[in-house]
């Protein structure tokens, strides 16, 4: 199993390498000039001077060089002693914002609180909804608990974020007024009463991510164990006399999370970058409202740094799917 995971792993870094190169190359033949914000009374020649500052004056392939070695090398140091209080990266320059001149990272490490609040919670509720349904679903094929579980994942899966957001925020806080529709990023949590708060001004947008992603989860899953219901490994366990909860739980449950896996490590990934319509929908100052900003802005630091940590996690969750493939079907690890 050891062996099987280094593999993957070592697969991972020429591909997080090209993904780096084809987003640098993108976003600097991109139109935009970040200079565009700077006032129209700023003389030519100062911008000039400015850009040169930022570093837009080096070939192309000297800035991505150094760009991987600040993210890859510089940042981790900075976050080294950050947390043990050593010097390492004392001096050392890091990925500047074009925007706001500020390192690229601090603002990451500000806005990620509130999107794990909201994208990870809802998909961590999403899971735990979907598996159980999907399974029961599929073992009471036609019931009137599949029926109802298929009508509401075909709702949620159907229905796009902004609109079913908008809904939300129609009837819950302008006609019902229970919940906030704008979400308080400036709020902090150190009693019940801001806890309350807290969990108020989430509520909406993690139902919607959660309804969305457990109705995809859902759909797979009831259709993975559908399949391995009708197996012939299946029939042999009841026939040797081994009890329902054992074949359903042991054998036919196992099998089909290996499809399912897939849905889900990539799935996680995938909602930090659906999150941002719904990040924009309720305000919620996390990272999707940050990339839209910087796209806006012409920040290319700022879009390269957040457009790769969205691909560095969704290399990351693939090794995970392929680690638990490894767990649940020993051939594969020997393939």
């Amino acid at each position: 199993m050891l062996n099987f995971t280094i593999r993957r792993l070592l697969l991972s870094i020429p591909t997080l390498l090209f993904i780096s190169l084809v987003i640098f190359m993108l976003l600097d033949l991109a139109p935009g000039d970040p200079m565009s914000s700077i006032p129209l009374t700023v003389p030519d020649e100062v911008k000039q001077r400015m850009r040169e500052a930022l570093g837009l004056g080096e070939p192309v392939h000297i800035r991505y060089l150094h760009w991987l070695k600040q993210f890859f090398i510089v940042e981790p140091m900075v976050m080294w002693d950050g947390i043990f209080g050593t010097g390492f990266s004392e001096g050392m320059q890091r990925v500047i914002s074009f925007q706001n001149r500020a390192p690229v990272m601090d603002t990451v490490y500000q806005r990620l609180p509130q999107t794990l609040w909201v994208i990870g919670l809802s998909y961590v509720f999403a899971t735990l909804i979907a598996l159980p349904i999907g399974i029961l679903s599929a073992y009471r094929q036609y019931s009137w608990f599949d029926q109802i579980g298929t009508f509401i994942s075909m709702i949620g899966f159907s229905i796009p974020t902004f609109f079913s957001g908008v809904l939300l925020i129609v009837v819950f806080s302008v006609i019902l007024g229970w919940f906030p529709s704008i979400y308080d990023t400036t709020l902090v949590v150190n009693d019940w009463a801001s806890l309350v708060k807290q969990m108020q001004q989430m509520a909406m947008p993690v139902f919607v991510l959660t309804l969305y992603n457990a109705a995809q989860v859902s759909r797979f899953m009831r259709a993975s164990t559908l399949d391995n219901l009708n197996q012939d490994y299946v029939r042999t366990a009841r026939a040797k006399g081994m009890s329902e909860k054992v074949v359903v739980l042991k054998h036919v449950v196992r099998n089909s999370m290996i499809p399912v896996v897939t849905v889900i490590a990539l799935g996680v990934p995938n909602i930090f970058g659906g999150a941002i319509i719904t990040e924009q929908v309720f305000q919620v100052n996390g990272l999707g409202q940050l990339l839209i900003t910087a796209i806006y802005a012409s920040d290319a630091p700022m879009v390269q740094t957040v457009t790769f940590i969205f691909a560095v996690l969704i290399v990351l969750f693939n090794l995970i799917a392929d680690v638990l493939y490894g767990i649940l079907d020993p051939r594969i690890r020997y393939d």
